[in-house]
């Protein structure tokens, strides 16, 4: 029997959790992405006719009323006969074509880690915190060395206000995932 590399095939924890080429591949596309954040806004036990019709006039940069008969078709076609068998296959959604019925699982929470969206603008998590540390540890260092005025300053102070931005960051950061996040 051969090992298993880590993020090829099934999850190697031994639970039924997706493996990470399952997750990529399951969002690898816009549409099923589109389901996932249709799914999450709208709840379950939606119709596969209206999630066509909000994913074509996203795509087309539409109101749903002026969706063509021709774009929600199309959307349509791709859902039923090869978006949502794959997500259902993954087992991110249950899929009951025979009623056009479409509900996350609770394995579709899965996905909200690799869902989350960083705009342009934004600068990286993982580099604000480094940042930050920097900074903490330039005042620490100019307060232990004596340099004026970092000296003056008592050390149960310079613990306050580190972990007052900390907090304060954790909140801003929080805060910012949620809103990034699709659906």
């Amino acid at each position: 029997m051969t090992p298993q590399l880590i993020g090829e095939g099934k999850s190697t924890t031994g639970d039924d959790e997706p493996s990470r080429d399952e997750v990529f591949t399951a969002l690898s596309n816009r549409r099923r992405r589109n389901v996932i954040t249709y799914l999450k806004q709208h709840g379950d036990g939606a119709r596969v006719r209206d999630i066509a019709e909000q994913l074509a006039a996203w795509e087309n940069d539409l109101d749903i009323p002026e969706v063509t008969y021709k774009q929600r078709k199309r959307v349509y076609t791709a859902l039923h006969q090869s978006h949502l068998p794959k997500l259902a296959d993954g087992g991110f959604i249950d899929y009951e074509p025979d009623r056009g019925i479409v509900s996350l699982t609770e394995q579709s929470r899965q996905l909200e880690i690799y869902l989350e969206v960083v705009s342009e603008n934004e600068i990286l998590w993982g580099e604000y915190y480094v940042g930050l540390a920097v900074v903490c540890g330039l005042l620490g260092s100019a307060a232990w060395v004596g340099t004026v005025p970092f000296a003056s300053v008592s050390g149960y102070a310079y613990a306050v206000l580190f972990a007052a931005l900390f907090g304060v960051s954790g909140i801003v950061h929080r805060m910012s995932t949620r809103r990034n996040r699709l659906g």
